[in-house]
């Protein structure tokens, strides 16, 4: 929709009603200064005879209310995030706010610096998309600067575990992960390899935990354990190791999509069949894991953004914790262990492996 171009200023808007600027300013930008109906009425009618529409900047200087709702983000190209923050901006677009994606990279120094950033631009609201560390040293600062925001009236919701004091929408990650373990080794499969989350985030270990609840429930071994950062580089890096080691697993569960498609991707290009040779899965179903008919477990991850959006919105008052449901869903990268599954012969390793040019240039999945 294109906006009616102003014709005029607020000192015009304040001349044909016969008031001053100041009172002009207090009607037109909600000021909560006494003005009578009729003056009211006068300056609202002016207004629209000119056109005029006061800025949002000025607005938010009288009211103290921006209508901004920052999302902090761990890494704003994971699919993950982006799902967060489509659920916040199809809400908060409809309510006319304006949603400031940021950033921080895992890094809590530079969610410091962009809480005090959406706190100077006066935001109604902070979403942290993102999860806490254990013993994170800058912990404590985080959790002075956020309950300093609390207190100039900023809404501030957590979508993940957190060391500050502030209302959480989340997902079970331990359970996730235990229920997609436990639908891997129903197909019969006792060779399960894990690739991690960064470490030292609560969602990574507690994605571990039920992972390794789930195997030690059915009685296998969980020493096929590998280190990963949510990234499809890695979920591929540490796939080429599994090629090149004795024997291969029976499957492979990434702890999120983008982990599991890059093993996925190293599968395929050792010409290793997926999954009738390794099964593949992952964990929170974003598009790309859609696309791919990857199996995964799913979490509502755009309404876990589209209801911290609607909070803010409502202001309504916020229970301390809500834990949205999750739910296995079943692709063509799993399926029942073949009789004799598992391993694979030097020779044939050698045949299979990609060339050490592959493995340092992975090929991403495409785009959005």
């Amino acid at each position: 929709m294109t906006a009616r171009r102003s014709s005029g200023s607020l000192a015009d808007v304040g001349r044909r009603a016969g008031v001053s600027i100041t009172t002009a300013s207090r009607v037109l930008n909600g000021s909560s200064h006494p003005v009578s109906d009729a003056t009211r009425e006068r300056v609202l009618e002016a207004a629209r005879e000119l056109g005029y529409s006061p800025s949002a900047l000025a607005r938010a200087l009288v009211t103290r209310r921006s209508r901004i709702i920052g999302v902090m983000v761990g890494d704003i190209v994971d699919a993950y995030f982006a799902e967060i923050t489509r659920g916040v901006e199809d809400v908060a677009g409809r309510a006319g706010y304006m949603t400031f994606v940021c950033n921080a990279d895992r890094r809590t120094e530079v969610e410091i610096d962009q809480l005090a950033v959406l706190s100077d631009y006066q935001a109604e609201g902070v979403i942290f998309a993102g999860s806490g560390y254990l013993d994170d040293p800058l912990g404590a600062d985080l959790a002075t600067a956020v309950e300093r925001a609390r207190e100039r009236g900023i809404s501030v919701l957590a979508l993940a575990l957190r060391d500050f004091d502030c209302p959480r929408i989340v997902a079970d990650n331990r359970g996730a992960a235990y229920d997609i373990t436990d639908y891997v080794l129903s197909l019969g499969h006792r060779r399960v390899a894990y690739i991690s989350g960064p470490a030292g985030l609560y969602a990574s270990r507690d994605r571990l935990a039920g992972f390794r609840e789930a195997a030690a429930d059915a009685g296998v071994e969980t020493e096929l354990v590998y280190d990963g950062n949510f990234s499809y580089e890695q979920g591929y890096a540490a796939t080429l190791q599994m090629i090149a080691e004795a024997e291969l697993p029976e499957a492979i569960i990434g702890a999120n999509d983008e982990t599991a498609l890059g093993a996925l991707a190293a599968l395929r290009q050792a010409r290793l069949e997926v999954p009738g040779r390794v099964s593949v899965a992952g964990m929170t179903d974003t598009r790309l894991a859609r696309f791919s008919d990857l199996t995964t477990v799913s979490v509502p991850v755009y309404q876990f953004g589209a209801a911290a959006a609607r909070r803010i919105v409502s202001g309504e008052s916020s229970p301390a914790e809500t834990v949205l449901p999750h739910r296995v869903v079943p692709r063509s990268t799993t399926a029942r262990r073949r009789p004799g599954g598992g391993g694979v012969s030097s020779s044939a390793r050698s045949a299979r492996a990609p060339s050490s040019s592959a493995a340092r240039s992975p090929a991403g999945p495409a785009p959005d």
